[in-house]
């Protein structure tokens, strides 16, 4: 008998307006719920009501709706709980008032110091001639070592890594070198790229802070945001680290099974949530996928659904959504599983496909050009529909 009493709830990344992927290309891929940001606010500013009804007028007049927020940017000074972080806080619950009035409650956030997901390539070619996203220790240490020149970095990488490291860089011209470093600091796609001397102050900053520090900055945040979700019905999902390991001297604490129960702990409330991110989770040599969406799946609000191929030196590049390392078909049936218990719909979405086809022509944010995704949506949809039998 078919226990399954909906369907998860299919969504897509929009970049806004100056998304080269229209809302319409968004309808024709299949996708009926909107993620995304207002990219233009500056990170710690509150968000304006206008923008947000605006944004939402949009999504409404192509005929979706905005499902889940994604991202709205914790400030740096939170992180670090730096002097004047009070009023950032503040700032923040004021954006999350904003947009709860525009019935917007699900909202996706990061923890990670600085930068936000780190890829070294951006377009790694595939066996059939498309693109992924590819991260390499041995050219993030090109980078450390060669580039940041940061103090202390040789002790961060094993000795082949290093001899790999010295060789490709000799090997390296400017060009390829300057493309590395814009890789690296690339950040969110429509924002601004980190600036070097400004990861170099942050670096000496977080060594100051430490794992333990962070975890405790975190609960902070959490603990002073607590009683405006629960009075406004609020959800907020935290993002894994993405790459799941300590990069550049930066601590890393949502990165495994553990870290995410102890965020979960920390503060031991119903708003505070996972977004469950197959492919940076998977990245992680060490990580069960099934094991950890056991073990918090009551706390999961959003899934990011994606694959990642990794070797043994935890190198990776952005799979098919079905291929790759993440047995993507254990992983529905456990999502599957948990959704039918619920009253709403858990939204999902594509995330990071190839650029193929007629993209490989365009100017696209990288990892999100619209055919790559729509053939990750098509997968997992039937996926979904071969683990439950609901049509």
């Amino acid at each position: 008998m078919n226990t399954q009493k909906h369907k998860l709830l299919q969504t897509w990344r929009w970049y806004g307006p100056v998304d080269p992927v229209s809302l319409q290309d968004v309808k024709q891929a299949g996708a009926t719920g909107i993620v995304t940001a207002l990219h233009h606010i500056p990170h710690g500013e509150i968000w304006p009501l206008e923008d947000i009804k605006e944004r939402k007028a949009i999504i409404e007049a192509a005929g979706l709706t905005w499902s889940v927020v994604e991202s709205v940017p914790v400030h740096e000074a939170i992180k670090t709980r730096r002097a004047g972080a009070e009023v950032y806080i503040e700032n923040y619950k004021q954006s999350l008032r904003n947009l709860a009035a525009c019935g917007l409650k699900t909202i996706c956030y990061n923890f990670m110091p600085v930068l936000d997901w780190t890829r070294t390539q951006l377009d790694l070619e595939m066996e059939d001639g498309s693109k992924a996203l590819y991260f390499n220790w041995t050219d993030l240490a090109v980078f450390d070592l060669y580039i940041f020149k940061r103090v202390g970095a040789e002790a961060d990488y094993s000795v082949n890594i290093i001899a790999k490291a010295k060789a490709r860089f000799e090997a390296m011209s400017k060009e390829e070198l300057d493309l590395l470093r814009i890789n690296v600091l690339m950040g969110i796609p429509n924002e601004k790229e980190i600036e070097i001397e400004t990861l170099r102050a942050s670096i000496d900053e977080y060594k100051t802070i430490g794992h333990d520090g962070l975890k405790a900055n975190l609960a902070w945040f959490l603990s002073s945001i607590a009683d405006t979700c629960t009075e406004l019905g609020i959800k907020m999902t935290i993002h894994p680290d993405d790459p799941p390991y300590p990069i550049l001297g930066l601590p890393r604490i949502a990165s495994t099974k553990e870290d995410l129960v102890d965020i979960l702990r920390s503060v031991d409330q119903e708003f505070n949530g996972i977004c469950y991110c197959t492919g940076s989770l998977g990245a992680g040599l060490k990580n069960n996928l099934v094991e950890i969406f056991e073990a918090v799946k009551e706390r999961v609000y959003f899934l990011h659904l994606r694959n990642v191929a990794k070797d043994e030196e935890g190198n990776f590049y952005e799979a098919d959504h079905l291929g790759g390392d993440v047995n993507m078909y254990e992983v529905m049936k456990v999502v599957t599983a948990e959704n039918a218990k619920r009253n709403e719909p858990i939204p999902f979405r594509p995330d990071h496909g190839h650029q193929m086809l007629d993209d490989l022509a365009k100017v696209t944010n990288p990892g999100y050009s619209a055919i790559g995704r729509l053939r990750g949506l098509a997968e997992l949809r039937g996926l979904e529909v071969g683990v439950t039998g609901n049509y």
